[in-house]
């Protein structure tokens, strides 16, 4: 018990001595510090997945009531599960290695202390939220993690673009936020309890139960299913609420890889997780999630073709993995789901660290246009990335294959329309991320350079800090996914336990997908070889052919580069239009109108006027005053003094006994 609270603790620990007593230990003890804690923290994390595959059984850890209030009472505990050791596993294990890699790559920047505890923060916060065991809870972790990724994203806050992308990613997370709240609410109403054991035990009662909503009758768990998808939608980059995502690799490349790898974004997909027991008696939310994430794999595959900067390549490569992910889901694989995001989690790190390993040797040059050449000075980064690459193509026998080759066989195992929809889109991807892949690879280190001749001369491999995590990585990428993969998808594997739940109606996909034929089984990799090679002998050969095609094609070019218009859309509908609103309604109208003529400026405004007039009756004729005094006595005997009686008797009491004390 007293290792799974060091695994919450550590982290918290180690945000609060670096964050207030930086200045005193320095960049080198903050680092040190940092450094050991979350890795001591990954260690018992590994540790917790040994004793958890000797003894498979939830671990429940009841700390303090936090609220009771009437019918509500949410209580702080931990649950450790099967999702959560490896959620845990694979949080604790990048974080640490973003640390250590972070102690070299951030080194001569005065504000180290402050970057490692806002790491720390991210990673304590995100182990609060897997480690939840209420929906509460959970959303304590899930703003948390919002927070500290507006805090990375702006760490170099005196950049404009750093402050416009973390705005961007806070502001468009809030509207994910907006359904996980609603989401919380309707489960309160109905369950009377935010725990998940009650609300998960409880389900089944109301499968038939529907809500009365201006004539529209709403299946009640199809609602709660969708706000929760809207989170994820929001947290996880999903089509519609994407575009915050590429931005934030404004902030410093191991951000990018911790965001993008372990926290932040595999955290919607972790709530969809959490949520099978709900989602299973919802399919018609599955049909949407099964859209929404197909989409959103083939629409970032594609974005990805085009973009020149090597780390929005992978940004956006990280986009259409996660759609692979939420279409598992959309299709009861929950398991396989989160096993592409743990391989997913590990080769990501891989490319993102290694492309920081490029932009730190390249004097912070992040344009693949101004690179090449790299594979002579920078072979130990080249072999990284190309492994990195590999993997996330889905290589046979890497860590990538087998969980994403997983997801396919299954979703043309599945025998929807839906599923058949999610998986052509989805081996259409793959051909697209196989070609930006090794178009980023061959960008980078084969072809011809085109950098600064005293930059490339002076461009070498990183030092063992940053090199270290790297080979780590890469070991993951080649060997995770088959040490793992009969623990995920074997037949008869009983990890998961009860931690997922699926339909009986939903369980026969593992044996269809066994006996698919061989060709289905294998078109995922054939296309994504198609891809890589094509991808090479373009850029290698045709050359001036490729600039050709996009003279030729230049709208098709322009709306892929342009991202789908999705950024011009949002500010000519949504943003623009809010904006003018704020301006005349709120500001001029209200602010400067409305609430100015009632408030400070209207008062003083009157009381000048009426101040200004009244002047004008001080004429200084005592017969005027007399006149005065009269008409408003007469006033006052006839029309207010019989209203105010005991006012008058009052009055003429308290004057009679003054005038006896006065004449005493």
């Amino acid at each position: 018990m007293s290792m799974y609270l060091l695994i919450v603790l550590i982290p918290l620990l180690s945000a609060i001595t670096s964050g207030l007593f930086g200045r005193y230990i320095g960049e080198k003890g903050s680092t040190i510090l940092t450094s050991s804690l979350i890795g001591i923290t990954s260690l018992l994390s590994w540790i917790s997945l040994y004793n958890y595959f000797k003894n498979p059984l939830p671990i429940y850890i009841h700390l303090w009531n936090w609220i009771e209030s009437g019918t509500l009472q949410i209580n702080i505990g931990l649950q450790f599960d099967t999702i959560t050791i490896i959620m845990l596993t694979l949080v604790t294990s990048v974080s640490a290695l973003v640390h250590l890699y972070s102690s070299e790559y951030m080194a001569g920047d005065p504000h180290v202390p402050r970057f490692m505890s806002y790491l720390s923060l991210f990673t304590f916060f995100m182990i609060i939220l897997v480690t939840a065991d209420n929906f509460l809870q959970l959303f304590i972790g899930w703003e948390g993690v919002g927070l500290c990724s507006y805090l990375l994203i702006n760490f170099w806050f005196t950049r404009i673009q750093a402050n416009k992308s973390a705005i961007k990613a806070m502001i468009v997370n809030r509207v994910g936020d907006i359904g996980v709240t609603l989401a919380i609410f309707t489960i309160f109403i109905l369950f009377g309890s935010l725990d998940f054991s009650t609300v998960f035990a409880l389900i089944h009662k109301l499968q038939d139960h529907y809500i009365i909503f201006f004539n529209f009758s709403i299946h009640t768990l199809t609602l709660i299913s969708i706000l929760l998808l809207i989170g994820a939608i929001g947290k996880s980059a999903q089509l519609g609420l994407h575009t915050w995502l590429p931005d934030a690799m404004e902030g410093p490349t191991p951000v990018s890889a911790l965001i993008h790898a372990a926290t932040m974004v595999t955290a919607g997909v972790f709530l969809l997780i959490r949520s099978s027991p709900i989602l299973e008696f919802a399919p018609n939310a599955l049909i949407v999630i099964v859209i929404i994430g197909a989409l959103t794999a083939l629409f970032a595959a594609t974005i990805g073709l085009v973009q020149n900067d090597i780390k929005k390549v992978i940004a956006y490569s990280t986009c259409s993995q996660l759609g692979y992910m939420v279409f598992a889901c959309g299709l009861s694989n929950y398991s396989v789901s989160l096993f592409h995001l743990f391989n997913h989690g590990f080769f990501k790190a891989l490319l993102f660290l290694s492309a920081g390993a490029v932009i730190h040797a390249m004097a912070d040059e992040q344009d693949m246009r101004k690179l090449g050449g790299l594979i002579k000075s920078l072979p130990f980064t080249y072999s990284m990335m190309l492994i990195g690459s590999l993997s996330l193509m889905g290589f046979p026998f890497l860590t990538g294959f087998y969980s994403k080759d997983a997801i396919l066989e299954w979703s043309f195992a599945k025998y929807t329309i839906e599923s058949n929809f999610a998986h052509w889109l989805g081996t259409l991807a793959a051909l697209f991320t196989a070609f930006y892949s090794f178009r980023l690879l061959y960008l980078t280190f084969i072809s011809n350079s085109n950098a600064s001749q005293s930059v490339f001369k002076n461009s070498h491999e990183s030092g063992f800090k940053m090199s270290f995590p790297l080979f780590i990585l890469a070991i993951a990428s080649i060997f995770i996914g088959y040490l793992f993969k009969d623990a995920f998808i074997g037949l008869g594997s009983s990890f998961f336990g009860n931690s997922i739940f699926i339909l009986p109606s939903n369980a026969d996909t593992f044996i269809d997908a066994e006996f698919i034929p061989l060709f289905m089984k294998w078109l995922p990799v054939i296309f994504s070889l198609f891809g890589a090679s094509l991808a090479f002998i373009l850029y290698h050969f045709f050359t001036i052919e490729l600039t050709s095609f996009k003279l030729n094609f230049q709208t098709i070019y322009i709306f892929l580069n342009n991202k789908w218009h999705f950024d011009l859309i949002y500010n000519s509908f949504i943003v623009k239009p809010l904006l003018s609103f704020g301006h005349n309604i709120s500001y001029k109208l209200l602010d400067r109108g409305f609430i100015e003529f009632i408030g400070p400026f209207g008062v003083s405004k009157s009381i000048k006027f009426i101040s200004s007039y009244s002047k004008t009756i001080q004429t200084g004729l005592i017969y005027h005053y007399a006149f005065t005094i009269f008409v408003f006595a007469t006033l006052f005997i006839f029309f207010i003094g019989p209203a105010a009686q005991p006012i008058n008797d009052l009055l003429i009491t308290l004057i009679f006994v003054i005038g006896l004390v006065s004449s005493a």
